[in-house]
């Protein structure tokens, strides 16, 4: 079974590629924007109780988010593996992580960054914010600050998993070809 990671800042790419990546190698994709949209559009118990930190505006507690995580994981049974995008963002949830896998007799294979240079990803948000619709996809200031936080709250997930030699920078600038090529090199030889 292969459990990938797929990190990055906002815009660095990982949604594109874990489309492609799920094609090659017959990968369950779990983002945990979409498990938020699919369990509270569908107003489950964790749906409704995520609801409920939002709406105080509150942080969901990584209890709820372990979860949404584990429904999903729970009704993909016969899988080659998954992407994770989005998750874990900080030790807590990497721990939870860890400890779901285990409970399946399995583990993360490597946790892969996509290396992009800031400018790069303020570039390509503010294109993307033509057409998204997104309004934090449009202002530099509010895509810089998403990048501050990323590398100060996310970042450390990185050497983490770096303690048991799972983590890896792949070179995020390039075509879409070049990049899935570095990607794919990358998981053959995992």
């Amino acid at each position: 079974m292969i459990n990938l990671i797929l990190f990055g800042p906002p815009g660095s790419g990982k949604g594109t590629q874990a489309a492609k990546l799920v094609d090659k190698y017959r990968l369950v994709h779990i983002s945990t924007g979409d498990l938020f949209r699919y369990e509270m559009g569908n107003d489950t118990p964790l749906g409704l109780e995520a609801k409920g930190y939002m709406d105080k505006g509150q942080l969901v507690p990584d209890s709820v988010t372990i979860g949404m995580l584990k429904n999903k994981v729970d009704s993909c049974p016969d899988v080659e593996g998954f992407i994770f995008d989005g998750f874990p963002r900080t030790i807590p949830q990497a721990e939870a992580l860890n400890e779901l896998l285990e409970s399946m007799d399995t583990s993360v294979s490597a946790l892969i960054s996509l290396d992009v240079h800031d400018d790069e990803i303020v570039a390509r948000l503010l294109e993307r914010g033509k057409t998204s619709g997104r309004k934090d996809d449009a202002n530099e200031e509010v895509i810089r600050k998403r990048i501050e936080v990323y590398e100060s709250e996310t970042s450390p997930v990185y050497d983490y998993y770096a303690q048991s030699g799972k983590s890896m920078k792949i070179n995020g600038i390039g075509s879409l070809d070049d990049i899935f090529g570095r990607l794919s090199d990358a998981i053959d030889n995992l």
